[in-house]
């Protein structure tokens, strides 16, 4: 996995919008009601273990936080983030969850 640029990280965060930047992970806050992020976490899961690819995640009450890094780079931001970011924006379209920032 090879680290992206600055450069890179701007373009890829304009295609994934919602998930905000701290540092070298991305993340984002869902809306949801317990049990419903339970299973969409179980989603994300299967699609993360296909992928071979994986988020952090937080499931708190009414609240489920996705944080994404590419641990196998150092740490850093890579290609497979932003894709990920996206699948999980599908998955939680599914799941009905609402974007926290909205």
């Amino acid at each position: 996995m090879v680290p992206l640029t600055e450069q890179e990280i701007a373009d890829a965060l304009r295609e994934v919008p919602g998930w905000e930047r701290a540092g070298d992970e991305i993340s984002r806050i869902f809306k949801i009601r317990y049990h419903g992020g339970v299973a969409m976490i179980v989603h994300v899961a299967d699609v993360e273990r296909l992928i071979g690819h994986h988020a952090d995640i937080h499931l708190r009450w009414g609240e489920l936080r996705f944080g994404i890094t590419t641990h196998d780079a150092g740490h850093k931001l890579t290609a497979a983030d932003f894709d990920l970011a996206k699948r999980i924006d599908a998955i939680a379209a599914a799941h009905g969850a609402v974007s926290l920032d909205v």
